[in-house]
């Protein structure tokens, strides 16, 4: 006589070697709760004293409500991370290229150096002072002026003696102002991006004489 051996096989081993359902969202669960409740509801109601139609609305809108709330934080997301991905993009093309964003450094190679001023309305003056690494002063520029917005300018290395200053890093304040009233200029460095970080506080820019900045500190890009 032969014997048959019968195992019992836990149904959850069974779902998951054949790919059983899916678990189901937060939201799908709560419509199933719902429904289940709601089925519930009209068949065991008062034939004397039925829900009333606008109840049954009001609830039906409620859930509805919800899963909507749902699929819009699921678009938010999905967006979110599709705008990560083009910044991270933009920002690793960059590296190389020259930009201009708030500092007061400038660095100064074979008598040239990059700089500029970032104006909040026209100026018809515009005064720049240049020190070098000990804060010492070495020209002094009356610029003149100059149009409301970021203005990009270069210093020819000359100093106030005539003199070719040596290759380095300067430190430069920018005076401004309209009619003889001072105005709020934001100085602007160049410097070369290097390379880029991402991290919780967003995309970040390597610059030389900049630092570590964010995309959108950058006024110019060369």
């Amino acid at each position: 006589m032969t014997t048959v051996q019968t195992n019992t096989v836990d149904p959850s081993l069974l779902a998951t070697m054949n790919g059983g359902s899916t678990a189901k969202t937060s939201t799908q669960d709560a419509q199933d709760r719902f429904m289940t409740l709601l089925v519930t509801q009209l068949k065991n109601q008062d034939p004397l004293n039925p829900m009333d139609n606008a109840q049954v609305t009001s609830q039906m809108a409620q859930l509805s409500t919800v899963s909507g709330i749902d699929k819009l934080n699921a678009t938010v997301t999905a967006l979110n991370a599709s705008f990560q991905t083009g910044q991270n993009l933009q920002a690793a093309s960059m590296i190389g290229h020259g930009v201009i964003a708030p500092g007061s450094a400038m660095t100064v190679t074979d008598g040239k150096g990059i700089y500029g001023v970032d104006l909040p309305q026209a100026a018809d003056k515009v005064d720049v002072v240049v020190h070098d690494s000990t804060g010492a002063v070495v020209r002094k520029m009356s610029i003149g002026a100059l149009p409301q917005g970021t203005n990009t300018l270069t210093w020819d290395g000359k100093t106030d003696a005539g003199a070719t200053a040596a290759n380095g890093v300067y430190k430069f304040e920018i005076a401004a102002s309209s009619s003889g009233k001072s105005l709020d200029a934001t100085s602007l460095a160049f410097g070369v991006v290097s390379s880029i970080t991402s991290g919780t506080q967003g995309m970040k820019l390597s610059v030389a004489n900049l630092g570590d900045i964010s995309m959108t500190d950058v006024k110019q890009i060369y």
